[in-house]
């Protein structure tokens, strides 16, 4: 059964293609390879999988390739392509949040709606609740982003929903919290908290550190696309969490430990579109999707340190490997 995978060459999309061949599926995998973070990382997440005869890679803007061809040589297509980073979708950059997030998504509805497709997974994010008061965090709470980029999740997400209510796409959304793990992209806190520590420099926290989050590793976010595509409801939206909620200060310890190195923290202002606390009730996807976390923050953090040491000429192995 052959299935399509936007954003294929990032850091999700790349894992979830992986998982795929490995299962004997063929996949096409497209992506525009914006320059949000360095296209060589993107080509070198690339390069195991095109090697593989099953996977057919096609690099291209959803916004401007003919999609109906397309659609039709596949049974299911998970939509992870958009545009990243909280931070900076702030200003300027705004247009190409609603160019890849919310105009390529409709794009690719529209052309999907006459198309008999098994299912359409849609990557959601945590960012599209903000400040909404509930901890945990369920499907039901009130959605208050507080970034620009959440509210083109959201409105990307709403799409999603209409085109379900109005035309019966079979799509399923999933709502992401603080994705870590081998491949992480450079803009996130621990990729960068890493690279730092392997450079020798300070890691860089914005605001007091107070803030806390749900961290989920890769291949759980994996699972759960994979569990969406094969039994998920059609018309409804799962939150996909590690199923703990921690608070950033005292993972300062956690790093030292893992690195063998000393950890010195530089404080910076806190930033807008920081949500102070992230944390998902996952109650529902695990009753309809069979989702429950496996991997321990420890042992997802020692993976993400090898790849980061890896990825800029450091030792392969980690000193807690030995």
């Amino acid at each position: 059964m052959k299935v399509l995978v936007t954003g294929a060459a990032g850091f999700i999309g790349s894992r979830l293609c992986r998982r795929l061949l490995d299962e004997g599926r063929d996949v096409i995998g497209l992506d525009c390879l914006t320059d949000y973070y360095p296209r060589w990382i993107k080509r070198r997440n690339l390069a195991p999988l095109c090697s593989d005869r099953r996977f057919t890679f096609l690099e291209a803007d959803l916004n401007d390739m003919p999609l109906g061809r397309l659609l039709g040589r596949v049974e299911s297509v998970f939509h992870l392509a958009a545009q990243a980073g909280v931070r900076a979708s702030w200003g300027k950059t705004f247009a190409s949040y609603i160019h890849h997030n919310i105009a390529a998504t409709q794009r690719l509805l529209e052309a999907a709606k006459d198309r008999p497709l098994q299912k359409i997974v849609f990557a959601s994010s945590s960012s599209v609740y903000g400040l909404t008061p509930d901890l945990p965090m369920t499907e039901t709470s009130p959605l208050v982003p507080v970034s620009p980029y959440g509210v083109t999740k959201l409105a990307a997400e709403q799409l999603v929903y209409l085109y379900h209510r109005n035309f019966s796409l079979p799509t399923v959304s999933l709502r992401f919290f603080t994705v870590y793990g081998p491949g992480q992209r450079p803009d996130m806190a621990f990729h960068k908290f890493f690279k730092a520590i392997l450079e020798g420099r300070d890691i860089p926290v914005f605001g007091d550190g107070s803030q806390t989050r749900d961290f989920t590793y890769i291949d759980d976010i994996v699972e759960a696309l994979i569990r969406a595509e094969r039994t998920g409801p059609a018309g409804e939206v799962f939150n996909i969490g590690g199923g703990h909620r921690e608070q950033l200060s005292p993972l300062f310890a956690l790093f030292s430990e893992i690195t063998g190195r000393p950890v010195k923290v530089r404080r910076l202002e806190a930033q807008k579109g920081d949500a102070p606390h992230t944390f998902a009730s996952i109650v529902k996807a695990g009753r309809d999707l069979g989702f429950s976390p496996r991997t321990s923050l420890r042992d997802g953090l020692e993976r993400e340190w090898a790849y980061v040491r890896d990825l800029y000429g450091g030792r392969r192995r980690s000193p807690t490997q030995g």
